[in-house]
């Protein structure tokens, strides 16, 4: 008798098993496509800052409000942020970048859209021409790609 109570309660355990595990997967996959978006979502300030400094060979910044450590520049955006920098001494340990949608006061660069691709978007600087790649990073700061990113590069005040 008591070997198939045991038998008849194996299909009920399995099923709440699998229920569970199909609830915790649910959860996990939910939870990591909402961290993956950034805890705070795409920023309702206009003017966003973040502070870019050269790591193993190219430009990268952290932003730990969307979760972002030594995320790089990449496909030309590197050399455009040179342009921006020529002027900063010793821009390599860091400097101010301002960015916006919205033209700004001290707008020294804008960079146009030309396109999107699967995962980032390109951007054009007319002066001097140049094309970069920015990657989905941008999604953390725009729900949509703007038209066009208004930027200035500052030096750091440092105390």
């Amino acid at each position: 008798m008591g070997e198939s109570m045991t038998f008849a309660w194996k299909p009920r355990w399995t099923l709440l098993g699998a229920a569970f595990a199909v609830l915790v997967l649910g959860l996990g996959t939910y939870g990591y496509m909402t961290w993956g978006a950034g805890r705070a979502g795409p920023s309702s300030n206009s003017i966003m800052v973040i502070t870019p400094y050269w790591f193993n060979g190219t430009w990268v910044f952290d932003d730990p409000a969307v979760g972002l450590k030594r995320e790089p520049f990449v496909a030309g955006v590197p050399e455009m942020i040179d342009v921006l920098a020529k002027d900063i001494p010793d821009a390599k340990e860091g400097f101010r970048l301002l960015f916006s949608a919205n033209r700004f006061p001290g707008t020294q660069k804008t960079l146009t859209w030309i396109r999107g691709d699967s995962l980032g978007n390109y951007y054009r600087l007319d002066d001097p021409p140049m094309e970069g790649w920015i990657c989905p990073a941008m999604f953390k700061y725009y729900k949509t790609p703007p038209k066009a990113l208004h930027v200035r590069a500052e030096r750091l005040r440092r105390s």
